[in-house]
């Protein structure tokens, strides 16, 4: 027995792709159409009230602008008004039966105002019915009764100005072939004496429709852009101030702490036999404003430029706090330092804001307690990891003045914490001093073996 194998060569989808341009562009309109005329037909689409903040409207008083809101709302209920006028006047036979036909065609144009797409559709029903009330007319004026033409008319000028440019024209096409069909049916043999008239009305209503959104959505386009490039514009010269800024703070900045630095370093030359205690004091001010030097240089160059790219120098972390510690000692403030936990390497973020929170609230106490002590602890706790800074309160006798602060180096520290979803408090203690507590989470991610 011998088994054939049938190999697919055309892979899935190939027959759709295959398809002709004619073909999808057919698909494409009968999409829109199912869109904007079937799906959801019925649906509650209110008509919104009208805005009163124009420069006309603006000048009506408080009560007159009340009634203007609904000003579309009056305009489609005199539409209303206007096509059961017609429908009775032209009505031969008086009575209820004319004044039936003009409720009859007036209730598409005030469904308008709640469902317009249906609105749409009950026209054609008015309209057969009112055909087929009908009596005094002969089948040359059928289907489009001049109530009925009114109304439809109307009906289509609401939806278009209600729907999308799309919609106008299928409508129109709908409208022709409801026309011609009709006076086919009646085998009148002058097709379209009727309804060429109300196509080509309605066609140049529905074009001064569709020129009017095309000219609203190309001003609500510019307006868009407008708005955008004034955004653009704001960023430019907010940008354009951050470096003039930047550029002023390092001429100003830059320039004295290089003096400092190059000041400290001739210091120790100027004096004969200087003692240690003061080649080393010297020493510590110019490393000190090296460092200054370098870290302003690295600050300024994310204020200068938008795209600034990180220098590839590594950033301080825990492992450095030693060296921290030794500076500030130098400096005469007596430190010390107390690790509790297991010590384990940490993100690269806390690391760096742990360091940089321990730095700044040293100098908050070099600042504003000069000759007290602090003491630094860092715990290696589990989740995370815990800093407490805290300094006792400057001697009495003491030969060096505080500095005022503004609590921007405590706002700094907070910002680093939240930044990192962590805790801190910051108060003065119960001696006198100033204490610093903070928590900063570690998420631990266990590996599972794949």
């Amino acid at each position: 027995m011998t088994e054939t194998t049938h190999t697919q060569t055309t892979p899935p989808g190939a027959g759709a792709r295959r398809r002709s341009m004619e073909y999808r562009l057919a698909a494409g309109a009968l999409r829109g159409l199912r869109q904007d005329l079937f799906q959801d037909a019925f649906a509650y689409r209110p008509l919104p009230t009208m805005n009163v903040d124009g420069p006309i409207t603006s000048l009506f008083s408080p009560r007159t602008r009340q009634y203007a809101l609904y000003a579309r709302h009056g305009m489609v209920a005199a539409a209303a008004v206007l096509s059961m006028l017609v429908a009775w006047s032209s009505d031969s036979r008086g009575g209820l039966p004319a004044l039936l036909s003009g409720l009859v065609v007036a209730a598409p144009v005030l469904l308008t105002l709640i469902r317009p797409v249906g609105a749409f559709w009950l026209s054609f029903v008015a309209t057969t019915v009112v055909t087929l009330l009908s009596r005094s007319y002969s089948p040359i004026d059928w289907p489009w009764l001049p109530g009925a033409a009114v109304s439809h008319l109307a009906v289509l000028t609401i939806v278009a100005i209600r729907t999308r440019p799309r919609t106008a024209a299928w409508m129109w096409a709908i409208t022709g072939a409801y026309g011609l069909v009709v006076e086919y049916l009646m085998d009148r043999g002058d097709y379209g004496v009727n309804t060429a008239p109300v196509l080509i009305i309605a066609g140049m209503i529905l074009l001064a429709v569709t020129v009017w959104h095309i000219r609203r959505d190309a001003r609500h386009e510019v307006t868009a852009q407008q708005t955008a490039t004034e955004q653009e514009r704001s960023r430019r010269t907010l940008l354009e101030e951050r470096t003039t800024i930047a550029r002023e703070l390092h001429d100003v900045v830059a320039h004295h702490m290089s003096v400092v630095a190059i000041q400290a370093e001739a210091a120790p030359y100027r004096v004969q036999n200087p003692p240690p205690e003061l080649e080393r004091a010297f020493a510590t001010i110019r490393e000190n404003a090296v460092a200054a030097l370098t870290e302003l240089r690295r600050v300024l160059g994310v204020v200068r430029a938008e795209d600034y790219e990180a220098p590839d120098a590594p950033q301080p972390t825990l492992a450095d706090l030693d060296a921290l510690l030794a500076n500030v000692r130098e400096a005469g403030l007596d430190v010390e330092k107390v690790v509790t936990g297991a010590v384990r390497e940490l993100p690269q973020g806390v690391e760096l804001s742990a360091y940089r929170i321990v730095q700044e609230a040293l100098s908050n106490t070099l600042r504003h307690a000069p000759g007290a002590s602090a003491r630094v602890e860092v715990g290696y706790v589990l989740g995370g990891l815990g800093l407490r800074i805290v300094n006792g309160p400057p001697p009495a006798p003491s030969l060096v003045k505080p500095s005022p602060g503004a609590g921007h180096g405590i706002t700094g520290m907070r910002e680093r914490v939240t930044m990192l979803n962590g805790e801190m408090t910051a108060g003065r203690a119960d001696d006198g001093g100033y204490e610093v507590t903070v928590f900063l989470p570690v998420t631990t991610t266990i590996e599972g073996n794949e």
